[in-house]
């Protein structure tokens, strides 16, 4: 009889995150990563001592998952900045479980949107902003938080069924606030 195969901790995590983003993060426990993993529950609680662990190590994964996402920009926009904003609304739209579990789930480490704006997984998008606007870093953070409440807040409204998508008339919106934005830093309004 050959050995049975060997489940590793990250493929509990793969597991669980797979549970994520099909049926939502609440749906993630010892029996769904386990029948995910067609195994007993036995593996996924010696990898994890808590399913509060399991998800969090799921979340981290999900994280990495959306950066991966908001930064593979497959068509030409006028600013790499509108690009990200729109996958990240396409994101909420493509993913809507990852997107809750991410922002409305309470995992979020970051506890304000300073903690989020200075934490390394927001770190490449500013670095790409940057250097398109050609602005120190504190004028680009400005106009990063503007954009990111925006784009955050039409993602929010959409993945919550209040909104359908519509992408003409999120990306004129989106080039609005952009530019309102940018225009707003020039001119020195704070």
């Amino acid at each position: 009889m050959p050995p049975k195969a060997k489940i590793t901790r990250d493929m509990v995590i793969a597991a669980a995150f797979e549970v994520a983003r099909k049926t939502g993060a609440e749906n993630i426990n010892a029996r769904t990563v386990s029948k995910k993993l067609n195994c007993s529950t036995q593996p996924v609680m010696y990898h994890f001592a808590t399913i509060e662990e399991l998800k969090k190590a799921a979340y981290e994964k999900s994280d990495r998952f959306h950066t991966e996402y908001l930064m593979n920009i497959s068509e030409i926009q006028e600013s790499v900045m509108l690009g990200i904003g729109l996958n990240y609304i396409r994101f909420a739209v493509e993913e809507p479980h990852l997107f809750r579990f991410l922002f409305q789930s309470g995992f979020a480490v970051e506890n304000s949107l300073m903690e989020m704006i200075n934490s390394e997984g927001i770190a490449p998008v500013i670095s790409v902003m940057q250097e398109e606007l050609n602005m120190n870093i504190e004028q680009t953070k400005e106009i990063f938080i503007t954009l990111a409440l925006f784009v955050h807040g039409y993602a929010s409204i959409i993945v919550n069924n209040s909104l359908e998508y519509d992408e003409n008339l999120i990306s004129t919106h989106l080039k609005r606030v952009y530019t309102g934005a940018v225009l707003a830093i020039q001119e020195g309004y704070s």
